[in-house]
C-alpha cells in the first residue's frame, strides 16, 4: 500500500513540477511586456458557480481578454468552451460578456467543442488554423495549456488573468494536480 501511495504522490509531484518548469518563460502577467499575437485563445469557464453566484474565473478571464484586445495585443479572441447540454453554453456567455465590454462581434470567434483544455488548444490549430497564439486563463491553467501547445508544435504564450482567492478556489486548484497527470498521460 505504501509503495502504491508513494508512486502516486511521486507521479503527481513529477507531472506538476515538469509542466511548471517547461512553461515558465512563456507566461506573462504584464500587459506591457507580452508580445502581440493575432489570436487570443480564451479558455472556457462557467459564467456561474454551482451556487448560482458569478464565477470569478470566468469574470477575470473575460477582463484579461478585454485588456489584451484593448491594448492591441490580440486582434481576435477565440472563445473555446463547453456547451454539451442545453442551457449551458460557455462560448456564447464569453462572447456576450466581451461584447458588453466593447469587443466587436466580428473580432470574436466561437469554438463550441472546447470540452476540455486539450480540445481547446489542439482545435485552435487543427480547426481554426492558428499556430501562434496567446492563451488567456489563470496562471495554473495556462501552464497546462502551454504544455499541451508545446507538445503539439503550437507557438504559444499565455497571459495570466487575475488569480482567484485561494479560499475560493481550493477545489479547482486541488483538481488541477490530477488534471496535469492526465495531461501528461494524454500527450
Amino acid at each position: 500500500l505504501y509503495v502504491v501511495l508513494s508512486f502516486i504522490l511521486l507521479t503527481i509531484y513529477f507531472c506538476n513540477h515538469y509542466i511548471i518548469s517547461i512553461t515558465r518563460t512563456q507566461l506573462y502577467s504584464d500587459i506591457n511586456t507580452i508580445p502581440a499575437r493575432k489570436v487570443g485563445l480564451v479558455l472556457g469557464a462557467s459564467k456561474k458557480t454551482t451556487r448560482g453566484t458569478n464565477n470569478l474565473y470566468f469574470s477575470y478571464r473575460i477582463q484579461a481578454a478585454f485588456q489584451l484586445f484593448k491594448a492591441g495585443k490580440v486582434q481576435y479572441l477565440l472563445v473555446s468552451g463547453d456547451n454539451h447540454i442545453k442551457g449551458y453554453d460557455e462560448p456564447s456567455d464569453m462572447r456576450e460578456a466581451l461584447m458588453a465590454l466593447g469587443v466587436p462581434d466580428s473580432c470574436i470567434i466561437l469554438d463550441y467543442a472546447g470540452f476540455r483544455t486539450l480540445d481547446s488548444v489542439v482545435r485552435c490549430n487543427e480547426v481554426f488554423g492558428e499556430d501562434s497564439i496567446t492563451i488567456i486563463s489563470q496562471e495554473f491553467h495556462n501552464q497546462r495549456a502551454l504544455f499541451i501547445a508545446n507538445k503539439n508544435n503550437i507557438k504559444a504564450i499565455a497571459f495570466n488573468a487575475q488569480e482567484v482567492n485561494k479560499n475560493y478556489s481550493f477545489k479547482t486548484r486541488f483538481r488541477e494536480y490530477f488534471a496535469r497527470v492526465k495531461c501528461v498521460l494524454d500527450i
